[in-house]
């Protein structure tokens, strides 16, 4: 598939329900709401951020837990959140305020280090110190340490650059790294862990056993574990164990496997510039949002919990959160029954007191404060006297630099796009562009779009320039203000745009945009605010007064449980049941629900098999309720950790699925309506 003039879109096979839930654009003021997996009766829905973690690090300190993870090229960089129950984050601080190295790193001499920079941190803490090693292109290995997580961050480079790198302190007090692809190594670290000490470096693994990369170490019980993610043959992660620090490792091939909620994967881009090449969206695939890598932490109630990021299409690599069940000494992803499987909503993890919900970031923006909100990111190294919050109170104000294009814009400010759906508002004052200035707001990706105002000639105009097709739509503007909006279905990968005059009524501008998953910027898509000046001068100043990030999706249940009312399920796809699918919803507590029939519960027998039986409502009677991302409903049958589903040939119903299928073969997935 070719994107260019001729462009044709690729419908994903499941689309959100009809009759999903949408919380309201505020009439006044800015959107507030944002996704949370918090679902506020005791349990979660992953993904935990809506928004692109990638590589995530978790460790627990006393009560509480703390992550960071990959941030690329964006700066600041490396944030680092704290939580008490895995579930609700907050926000603490970012380990890298700024990287540095040379003209790629600000975008001079047409360089830039777009999918590059700060990935695979490995997050660690001994004797009151928090370290952060992570690994840099052609730079080596950088080390973060602070006392406080809260900053201030110490930054230093080591010797050599250890690949996708995990540090364990072991218990006598010295200190190993395991890194690389495929076939790992490992050394002890001297003990200012700048270097390795000489003659300890040892190949852990044959490229052939599998392992990966993007270690996680861990020691546990007295044993040595390393969690690793692998591609070949199919995203899953891989992990190792042995009785000594040097081995011999024995590896385990899956504790996590096929794990994707049902996702079809999205438009892949295979080359990067125009005309671009896209696969197409493909439901057969099984793996293609797979969970990957990450790892494991122990809470202090003694569960152990899994962590790990997978490629969500075009909004980016989202972090979640699985259940770990311990069988023959190995750590699984999944509950007893279904191992390597992860429920998409489950029990939240047990902690001392309830945790109020949270999230780690506020989104929207008036630009009222002195400094940036943290969700920003500068798109590469910034020029500090080109951007300012204070020379007109009330607004952002960027200076243009010359570029020719959007990608190579310095001092573009953005942060992530959120799912499932979203829709960021920019309120921009364009009286002080100069000549060959544009300025506006872009869905950074690549390809990417951009809708802004250029001033040429003296004249203004509103301007959406769509990379794909190399196409640019214009409109003539006569006044100076403009609200610019973009409008992300992530569940679809298809942004549309509009423009006002007054902030309340919307024209629509240009065709509709396909949002596309790459590994050049290695990110999902970015919301960005830009101005750059496409002549060879120095340009004039964008004011921007607000941006709204509006989200009607922002709960981990589009639709709210029917509790005691009467349904009728209906199979999304395939044949129809042996048996009547009317019931009335009972509250089993947890978001867990039994299905009446008059006298009789819906009961799963302990061969998955599920008939209607007149009993008391328990455990073969109990099922999770949750959802797909696209919204159809799942039943986990608690009695096996099964799907119900309806058998394709026989129509029968049965708890017998791993999960659902991103084709929707199974039968796995239901459509409910009130009767």
């Amino acid at each position: 598939m070719k994107i260019a003039a001729s462009f044709a879109l690729v419908a994903i096979l499941m689309m959100q329900p009809a009759c999903a839930q949408r919380e309201q654009r505020p009439e006044s003021g800015l959107s507030t709401r944002t996704w949370t997996p918090d679902n506020g009766n005791g349990t979660f829905t992953n993904p935990l951020f809506y928004d692109e973690f990638s590589d995530p690090d978790i460790i627990r300190v006393g009560e509480w837990f703390y992550l960071t993870g990959t941030t690329m090229h964006a700066m600041p960089g490396l944030p680092v959140l704290r939580s008490k129950d895995l579930v609700n984050w907050e926000f603490l601080s970012y380990a890298a305020d700024k990287l540095d190295f040379g003209p790629a790193y600000r975008l001079e001499d047409g360089r830039n280090i777009y999918g590059q920079g700060i990935w695979a941190p490995s997050l660690r803490y001994r004797n009151g110190v928090f370290y952060i090693f992570t690994n840099v292109n052609g730079r080596a290995t950088q080390i973060y340490s602070a006392i406080n997580p809260r900053g201030p961050w110490a930054h230093w480079e080591m010797k050599r650059s250890l690949h996708d790198l995990s540090v364990l302190f072991d218990d006598d007090g010295k200190a190993y790294a395991v890194w690389g692809h495929q076939d790992m190594h490992i050394a002890q670290l001297t003990d200012d862990l700048l270097d390795i000490v000489p003659d300890t470096e040892k190949v852990l693994f044959s490229k052939s056993d599998g392992m990966g990369e993007g270690a996680h170490f861990y020691k546990i019980g007295g044993r040595y574990f390393i969690l690793s993610a692998n591609y070949a043959g199919g995203f899953r992660m891989p992990a190792a164990r042995a009785n000594f620090v040097y081995g011999p490792y024995e590896v385990n091939q899956a504790i996590s496997k096929d794990e994707g909620f049902g996702m079809v994967g999205g438009y892949r881009l295979k080359n990067k510039q125009y005309p671009f090449e896209v696969t197409p969206p493909n439901p057969a695939a099984r793996d293609t949002t797979a969970m990957h890598q990450g790892g494991i932490v122990l809470t202090e109630m003694g569960e152990w919990w899994g962590f790990s990021m997978m490629d969500y299409n075009s909004v980016g690599r989202l972090l979640s959160l699985a259940p770990v069940t311990w069988q023959d000494g190995w750590p699984y992803f999944g509950l007893p029954g279904n191992l390597t499987r992860n429920p998409r909503t489950w029990v939240k993890p047990r902690v001392a007191e309830p945790q109020q919900i949270k999230t780690p970031f506020s989104r929207s923006d008036e630009f009222a404060e002195p400094t940036l909100k943290p969700i920003w990111q500068w798109n590469h190294v910034p020029v500090d006297d080109k951007w300012s919050l204070t020379e007109r109170p009330g607004f952002l104000r960027l200076r243009s630099l010359p570029a020719t294009s959007f990608w190579e814009a310095r001092n573009t400010l953005t942060q992530r796009a959120i799912g499932p759906v979203s829709s960021p508002t920019v309120m921009l004052e364009a009286g002080g562009l100069l000549d060959d200035d544009v300025a506006g707001l872009a869905l950074l990706n690549l390809p990417y779009a951009t809708l802004g105002v250029e001033r040429k000639n003296s004249k203004l105009s509103i301007a959406l320039f769509d990379q794909a097709r190399n196409q640019t739509t214009r409109v003539p503007l006569h006044g100076t203000r403009v609200w610019l909006r973009a409008e992300c279905d992530f569940l679809n990968e298809r942004a549309r745009f509009s423009y006002s005059l007054d902030g309340a009524n919307f024209k629509p501008i240009g065709d509709e945009f396909t949002m596309i998953f790459q590994l050049v910027t290695f990110q999902g898509v970015r919301y960005g605010l830009f101005n750059y000046n496409t002549g060879q001068h120095t340009g004039g100043a964008a004011d921007f007064g607000s941006i709204d990030i509006y989200q009607p999706l922002p709960h981990g249940l589009m639709r709210a449980i029917p509790y005691a009312q009467p349904v009728q399920l209906k199979p999304a796809s395939g044949r129809a049941a042996t048996l009547p699918l009317n019931f009335t919803v009972q509250d089993m507590g947890l978001g867990r629900v039994a299905l009446q029939s008059d006298v009789n519960y819906l009961t799963v027998g302990a061969d998955g098999s599920a008939t209607l039986q007149r009993v008391r409502p328990g455990l073969p009677q109990t099922f999770q309720w949750m959802e797909t991302p696209t919204g159809e409903l799942l039943l986990l049958s608690l009695q096996t950790n099964f799907y119900l589903r309806v058998h394709p040939q026989s129509g029968a119903l049965v708890a017998d699925s791993p999960g659902p299928l991103p084709d929707g073969s199974d039968g796995v997935r239901f459509i409910w309506s009130p009767r």
